[in-house]
C-alpha cells in the first residue's frame, strides 16, 4: 500500500491553486461537475504523494490539517526557496527533545541541528487558510527505512549527485584493489540503492 494522496481543506480553491503552483508544485488536474464539486489536485516536485482539495472534497474545517511533512536534503536551502517564493517560512529550527518535534511551536531551539543530523532540523509555513507544512532534512535515511527494490531519485541533480558519490567511493575501492574493476557499472548500481536504503556500503 502506498500513500497516494492527502486531502487539504480549504475555503477559496483559485486561491489555493495560485498558492501551491506558485511553490512549483505540478497542476495535475482541475475538474468541476458543476458550482458544487471542483477537485484539484498538484504534486510537490519529486514527491510520489500529491495533495487535493477543492469544493466538497473534505469534512474538514478549512485550514484545520495540521503537521504535513514534506521532505528535503537541504533545509537552509529550502528556507530561501519558500521565502523567495512568498510562503513566509518559520526560521529554521530544531526540537530540544532531539527525537522529533513538539506539536506547534514547542520546545523549538532556534537553528539547525547542531550536528546536523538526518531528521533533526525543520522549519514550517502555512498555506493562506491556515494548513500546516513542516519541512524535515533528511540527509540519510534509517537502515530498513527505505525499500532496496524501489530506487527513485527525485531530481537529475539529486542522480548526478549520487553518481558522484558513488565515483568517489569506487576510486577508493579500484586503489585497494590495485586494479582497474570492469564491472564498476554494477559497483555503481549496488553502491547506489544501498545508500537510498541506508544499508551497508560496498567496500
Amino acid at each position: 500500500m502506498k500513500l497516494e494522496v492527502v486531502v487539504v481543506p480549504v475555503s477559496d480553491v483559485d486561491r489555493a491553486k495560485d498558492f501551491y503552483t506558485g511553490l512549483g508544485w505540478r497542476l495535475d488536474a482541475d475538474v468541476a461537475t458543476g458550482t458544487d464539486f471542483r477537485v484539484v489536485q498538484v504534486t510537490p516536485p519529486g514527491s510520489p504523494a500529491s495533495v487535493i482539495f477543492g469544493t466538497s472534497v473534505s469534512s474538514q474545517a478549512p485550514g484545520s490539517a495540521r503537521g504535513l511533512h514534506l521532505i528535503v536534503d537541504d533545509i537552509t536551502a529550502a528556507h530561501g526557496e519558500l521565502k523567495r517564493l512568498g510562503a513566509e517560512p518559520s526560521e529554521v529550527f530544531h526540537d530540544a527533545g532531539g527525537v522529533f518535534h513538539h506539536a506547534g511551536t514547542d520546545a523549538r531551539v532556534p537553528g539547525p541541528d547542531p550536528q546536523r543530523g538526518s531528521y533533526a532540523s525543520f522549519l514550517s509555513f502555512s498555506d493562506p487558510d491556515g494548513n500546516g507544512w513542516v519541512l524535515q532534512e533528511i540527509t540519510s535515511r534509517l537502515p530498513g527505512r527505505l525499500d532496496p527494490a524501489v530506487t527513485a531519485f527525485s531530481s537529475t541533480a539529486d542522480l548526478a549527485a549520487a553518481l558522484r558519490r558513488a565515483a568517489a567511493a569506487h576510486g577508493e575501492h579500484e586503489a585497494r584493489i590495485g586494479a582497474e574493476d570492469p564491472d564498476w557499472p554494477d559497483w555503481y548500481a549496488d553502491y547506489m540503492v544501498r545508500e537510498l536504503a541506508g544499508a551497508k556500503l560496498p567496500s
